[in-house]
């Protein structure tokens, strides 16, 4: 029999508690050729695009959530979701093979769910700039932009009160982020502002190929700040 790349999970759901089904993507099917500058995976095979699997929708009550959110609801939030997500959410389910706008639509689901939730900045930041990289590879520019800036405010909001800390992210990674984006969305202040305080971290371990890949940006928005004062 031969082993295809998805297999059905069982998830709970964190809000109602009721199960569903819902595909993964095997872990040695998924290769990655390269990545962009900001982290955007660029895959082997168009057909397996683990990326987007990573929302789990409930197709009983529409909540939809990834393994970063937090069981914990703060009081009162269960009521807000209950208005404006269930009482909304007409019955459907979002297991089996995703396209790009399936994909999509589960991310912006996850989105608003975990706004509501008041899920942590890094979480909602990860939600947003993975939403800007689909966008990229549809080549929808304006929506690309408008979700990568959402990711960087995001960043920010997560680098000042540092709730990245227990994640897989690290301060280094957060201010690359923060430069790389802002960089990307033409705001040139706070790409120089965030790249430069990458470099000066280039004394700590275990951070050199982003202190490496900083200094290239770096130059690049020297160089954009260039071509603006001479223009």
């Amino acid at each position: 029999m031969e082993i295809t790349p998805f297999y059905e999970k069982q998830i709970e759901c964190i809000y109602c508690s009721k199960k569903f089904p819902s595909y993964k993507v095997r872990s040695k099917f998924i290769k990655i050729d390269k990545t962009d500058t900001d982290f955007r995976p660029i895959y082997s095979d168009p057909n397996v695009i683990g990326l987007y699997y990573n929302v789990f929708v409930c197709e009983h009550c529409g909540f939809s959530f990834t393994e970063d959110f937090s069981k914990y609801f703060a009081p009162g939030v269960r009521q807000v979701i209950e208005e404006q997500i269930t009482k909304k959410w007409v019955k459907h389910d979002f297991n089996g093979e995703r396209t790009i706008s399936k994909a999509i639509e589960a991310y912006k689901l996850a989105l608003v769910c975990g706004t509501i939730k008041k899920e942590k900045f890094v979480s909602l930041a990860g939600l947003s700039l993975r939403l800007a990289w689909m966008y990229r590879s549809l080549e929808n520019e304006d929506q690309e932009n408008r979700f990568m800036k959402m990711a960087r405010d995001y960043y920010i909001e997560s680098f000042s009160v540092e709730d990245y800390a227990g994640t897989q992210m690290s301060s280094v990674r957060i201010m690359y982020l923060i430069a790389e984006l802002s960089r990307r969305i033409n705001d040139l202040e706070n790409a120089t502002r965030f790249f430069s305080k990458v470099i000066e971290k280039q004394s700590i371990g275990g951070e050199a190929k982003l202190i490496e890949m900083a200094k290239e940006q770096w130059q690049l928005v020297r160089e954009e700040r260039e071509k603006v004062r001479t223009n």
